[in-house]
């Protein structure tokens, strides 16, 4: 799976995001922002804290953080079995 490698947090809860396989794009968060641990975001300046986790997540505290592989297939609109063929085999041997 790709690495995150940069993001920029951008107005009306936005991220840019640069992976080390070249994609990049912005993600639109604002249907998190206010939501449970989302909530923080609504604090002044706190969703521009973002930045990368040891784990490669995107991380704005210990209690809020999200997962940078999924914000990929999101930007990419491909399905985890297109980055894991191995999960395709998997269901099938499970079918």
């Amino acid at each position: 799976m790709p690495r995150l490698k940069e993001i920029k947090p951008l107005e009306g809860y936005r991220l840019w995001l640069r992976y080390d396989d070249g994609v990049e794009g912005v993600v639109d968060l604002s249907p998190l922002a206010g939501q449970g641990v989302f909530a923080l975001w609504e604090e002044p300046g706190r969703f521009q804290q973002a930045r990368i986790g040891d784990g490669g997540e995107i991380v704005w505290s210990e209690d809020v953080d999200l997962c940078a592989d999924a914000l990929y297939l999101q930007l990419t609109g491909k399905q985890p079995e297109d980055i894991f063929p191995q999960l395709k085999a998997m269901a099938r041997s499970h079918a």
